[in-house]
């Protein structure tokens, strides 16, 4: 958990600010949601491994007798825990307020969760999550609608040249089943094939020996990994092409039409991939799943996926739902920091002399302009204050003596 000094806190703003206007555009509607939930639907086999990460709350009122009876149960100690996600609370929000809520419901939150990471680089307990969320929706344009709006987010930040992988745990499933996986070890294979990328087919395939998954299966997988294979191109036939035979057509169809949705709104080049090994963690996912790539870095910078049977759990009927999020730290941390208000932002150095009601008036009559004013008194050490105030996102200071006007003030740059 990390403490923001002003410039920081004001960059971090300024992309906030970016983000809530793009996808309040493209018709997004923002929520806010508890930061707190009950202990049991945050620990409802949803959340994957994140819900051995949430922060428990104790129970108001128990005696040092009454933690000893249950220091073997969590669920005995605590009733609330803090969110770990924006997904959960969003589909508990949904089936409290579905009355009033349109039948399509598109949701923005932007907010703070905990998860007890073991802090390390770019893990925190502490981090903001940027989502967006349509409930309602089972088409493939629920999916589109997310993608487009989030790389208008990269390309308005100027991070332009994004692209977006894409799967679906349908796929997933079918290969496994086509590979001859059993049902049951089906979750643990899955978590070795999400550690493609870091330690290859080889890799995937020793480990699964050493788990003991059916030798088949593993065969038939491993020669699927040595088959030749490009890029596959995001129509039907690139992604049959990557796939082996037996893969229902509904599911390839489903992706064909999401790819011509994005096609239409982002150009021909529409910047989506085909990949069939992309896993994603999260235990609640049933359909389409994807994440957000740049070339700058080799990490995703957020990702998300259809998740249509979440809310049937609290509402007692399915509500198709699907999701994506930005992935906030990492994109702040990718952008310069540059300031873009400039010469708006005006540091007001008067001498000691100078009258209050003057000072306040100069500063009333700037403000009223649209700029950001500080008043500072002249120090002896210049140097050090102007550089003060150019990391604090100033771009512009003046000197103010007895008898400065607003006519006659000299806006000098810090830079």
């Amino acid at each position: 958990m990390r403490d923001f000094l002003p410039a920081d806190k004001a960059r971090r703003e300024r992309v906030l600010a970016v983000i809530r206007e793009r996808y309040r555009a493209h018709g997004f509607d923002e929520i806010e949601t508890p930061v707190m939930e009950d202990y049991d639907r945050l620990h409802a086999g949803l959340g994957g491994d994140n819900e051995k990460l949430s922060f428990s709350i104790l129970k108001r009122g128990m005696d040092a007798d009454a933690i000893r009876a249950g220091a073997d149960d969590p669920a005995a100690l605590a009733d609330l825990g803090l969110r770990y996600d924006l997904t959960v609370p969003l589909a508990r929000f949904y089936a409290t307020n579905r009355a009033q809520l349109p039948t399509v419901f598109r949701a923005i939150q932007m907010a703070p969760v905990w998860r007890a990471e073991r802090p390390q680089k770019g893990r925190y307990r502490q981090f903001l999550q940027c989502d967006i969320d349509i409930i309602g929706d089972g088409t493939a344009r629920a999916e589109a609608e997310l993608m487009i709006a989030s790389l208008d987010v990269l390309d308005t930040l100027g991070l332009e040249g994004g692209s977006i992988r894409v799967n679906d745990r349908r796929v997933l499933d079918a290969m496994l089943d086509v590979f001859g996986f059993a049902a049951e070890e089906r979750p643990g294979v899955l978590i070795t094939i999400d550690k493609l990328d870091k330690v290859g087919p080889s890799g995937v395939v020793a480990e699964l020996r050493e788990r003991g998954a059916a030798v088949e299966a593993v065969d038939a997988l491993a020669a699927y990994l040595d088959r030749p294979a490009g890029t596959p191109t995001f129509d039907d036939a690139g992604i049959r092409a990557a796939l082996p035979a037996g893969i229902p057509d509904e599911v390839v169809a489903h992706l064909v039409a999401l790819g011509e949705t994005v096609a239409a709104a982002r150009g021909a080049d529409a910047p989506l991939v085909f990949d069939p090994f992309l896993v994603r963690g999260m235990g609640y996912y049933t359909g389409t799943i994807f994440e957000l790539a740049h070339p700058s870095v080799d990490y995703s910078l957020g990702g998300g996926g259809r998740y249509d049977g979440m809310i049937g759990r609290f509402l007692g009927q399915q509500v198709p739902a699907v999701g994506f999020s930005i992935g906030f730290e990492r994109i702040v941390d990718l952008l310069p920091d540059a300031d873009a208000v400039g010469e708006r932002s005006v540091v007001l150095v008067h001498d000691r002399d100078v009258p209050l009601a003057q000072l306040l008036a100069l500063k009333s009559h700037l403000v009223e302009g649209g700029a950001r004013v500080r008043v500072e008194q002249r120090p002896k050490n210049m140097k050090a204050l102007l550089e003060r105030s150019a990391a604090d996102g100033y771009g512009a200071f003046a000197p103010v003596g007895v008898g400065t006007t607003p006519e006659t003030l000299d806006l000098r740059p810090l830079s």
